[in-house]
């Protein structure tokens, strides 16, 4: 299988591609470039696209794009990075992800895609508009999130990064099971989506989503437990979907 994982930025890129051994770089359209690992069972270009939504859909309809048109069409994309998690409510409810540990999304969501209305935030969809979830394969998710001894819940995609109480309350009470906040994950999928290719989001939590203490991130803890959960996928991939040869690797 030939996957494409898509960070926001260059550390993230790197504690993804050091799970995967040495890998040569890669010239895309558009001045990207990938890291592209020398072998083993699961082919892995890891993309580092931007920040945001907008930036991770362009980054990664360009990779797909340009692996179709090679005749060498990844088989899956993973939204991958360190992001926000959220922490318990009263009685532990959302469970809540905890610095250091590992996200796999079971919805992709974007959080902020809509409209301000009298009666609250209205999603796009209730306008009449589009989509503002991708869920994906929940055998996929259950096997990556058992190798990566991570949760799975809903992972929020937001243009804006959170920075308050109050508005991690709202985002709670909008979304229960939500676990953690990123900013490029619904693009991501979104593009997949265009493209036909099943999608994953794996976050590793390097800080608490509500008032912007930097102080108590853990931003080091967090690539390194990327690192690990990366360690874990291909195992995962394989237990989830049965061996195959890799027909398209270059």
């Amino acid at each position: 299988m030939r996957v494409l994982v898509v960070t926001a930025v260059t550390a993230e890129r790197a504690a993804v591609a050091a799970a995967a051994g040495p890998c040569d770089e890669v010239a895309l359209p558009g001045g990207y470039a990938l890291l592209r690992a020398a072998g083993g069972p699961v082919a892995c270009d890891v993309l580092a696209a931007g920040v945001g939504p907008a930036a991770a859909a362009a980054g990664t309809a360009t990779a797909l794009t340009a692996a179709a048109l090679a005749g060498a069409p990844y088989g899956l994309v993973v939204s991958a990075g360190i992001g926000g998690g959220f922490v318990p409510g009263p009685g532990g409810s959302p469970p809540g992800a905890p610095l250091g540990s590992v996200v796999v999304a079971d919805a992709i969501v974007a959080a902020d895609l809509g409209a301000e209305t009298p009666d609250g935030f209205a999603p796009v969809t209730e306008l009449g508009f589009g989509t503002v979830a991708h869920r994906p394969d929940p055998a996929l998710v259950e096997a990556v999130a058992t190798a990566a001894g991570a949760a799975a819940g809903t992972v929020v995609t937001v243009s804006t990064v959170t920075g308050s109480a109050a508005r991690a309350t709202e985002l709670a009470a909008r979304h229960p099971g939500v676990l953690a906040e990123a900013m490029e994950g619904f693009g991501v999928a979104e593009a997949a989506a265009a493209h036909g290719v099943p999608v994953l989001e794996v976050r590793t939590i390097s800080n608490a989503v509500g008032p912007r203490d930097r102080g108590a991130w853990r931003i080091g803890a967090a690539l390194t437990a990327l690192t690990g959960a990366f360690r874990a996928l291909p195992g995962a991939l394989t237990a989830a979907t049965g061996p195959a040869p890799d027909l398209h690797r270059p």
